[in-house]
């Protein structure tokens, strides 16, 4: 059986293995495929197992890799794939649910500490002589923000949402989340609000929803509106959540007092996105996922998934 790795550079740049796979059949491992579906159908041939990650694989690609039976997404978010036409044509497509839990959610309460104590501008205003040269023992540039006492509203209460509020209430904050899916048995009600109320009583609002048709650009002047004046806004969810220029806009006149994102709306960001001129605005480069023991679950994870497959007892199946 070959199995193709269509874009594993950014899961194993050369510190994993890719072992796991090898034993279970003859594996093919792409860097990248940044090309197009015609190409894509080449390097697919005549595997039976095909892994992605950020590569697009399309309705076209499934009606005609004829021998593809098993799509496995390495990642939570399986949007690249077309999952109706994979369905339709008998392939199984799997994810990867639960590997970057603690990760994403460090990353997201380091986001958020930075948003409040600008910790890198400081550090490269010392290294610059502002210090040295300061009238002062102490000085800031930005303010400097206290985050017990206020109010995080997450949006996307599932795995990584609940380990977030977890470190918030450590952290002193007061918790509100909104998802229809939220684990009751590990919940508290009364953290469980609706959308409206996320927007209007949070000072800090996070995401961790997936990416769906109804919910596409709902971070927009409209909604933002209905935030409080400096609100701060992290995003290491989907880039598309957020309507770029409405948030831009909304930096400008100072109605979000800061945003931390480590997505964006297109992937490497473009030279001409808004966001990139934006006040007080923090921006990496999808790195939320990307810590050395994440990775490694995710690997784990992904073989796991392939030999369920090969097993007869699929799991993690997004098409059922």
């Amino acid at each position: 059986m070959n199995i193709v790795v269509l874009d594993g550079y950014t899961e194993n740049p050369g510190d994993l293995s890719w072992d796991g796979l090898e034993a279970l059949g003859n594996l093919t491992v792409y860097d990248r495929s940044l090309i197009s579906d015609d190409e894509l159908i080449k390097r697919i041939g005549d595997a039976e197992v095909v892994l992605t990650n950020k590569t697009p694989i399309s309705k076209k690609v499934i009606q005609t890799a004829t021998h593809l039976k098993y799509i496995g997404v390495l990642a939570t978010g399986y949007n690249v794939v077309d999952v109706t036409a994979a369905k339709e044509q008998g392939v199984i497509v799997t994810n990867i649910p639960t590997y970057g839990t603690d990760a994403v959610a460090q990353y997201t309460i380091a986001l958020l500490l930075e948003l409040c104590h600008h910790i890198g501008a400081h550090s490269d205003s010392v290294k610059n002589g502002d210090w040295t040269n300061s009238k002062d023992w102490c000085y800031w540039n930005y303010p400097l923000i206290e985050l017990s006492g206020k109010t995080l509203g997450i949006i996307g209460y599932g795995r990584i949402g609940q380990k977030v509020g977890e470190i918030a209430q450590a952290l002193g904050m007061n918790v509100i989340a909104t998802n229809g899916k939220a684990d009751e048995s590990t919940t508290n009600e009364e953290t469980l609000v609706d959308l409206e109320t996320i927007f209007t009583d949070s000072d800090v609002i996070t995401l961790h929803c997936p990416l769906l048709a109804e919910n596409e650009g709902f971070i927009n002047t409209e909604n933002m509106s209905k935030m409080k004046t400096g609100v701060l806004i992290i995003n290491d969810s989907r880039g598309q959540l957020i309507n770029e220029q409405d948030l831009t806009d909304a930096l400008a006149s100072g109605k979000v007092g800061g945003a931390a994102l480590d997505v964006v709306s297109k992937e490497p960001i473009e030279a001409n996105n808004p966001l990139l001129k934006a006040k007080n605005i923090i921006i990496t480069p999808h790195i939320a996922w990307a810590s050395k023991e994440s990775r490694l679950r995710l690997m784990n994870i992904a073989v796991e998934n392939v030999r369920a497959y090969l097993n007869g007892q699929p799991m993690n199946v997004v098409n059922g």
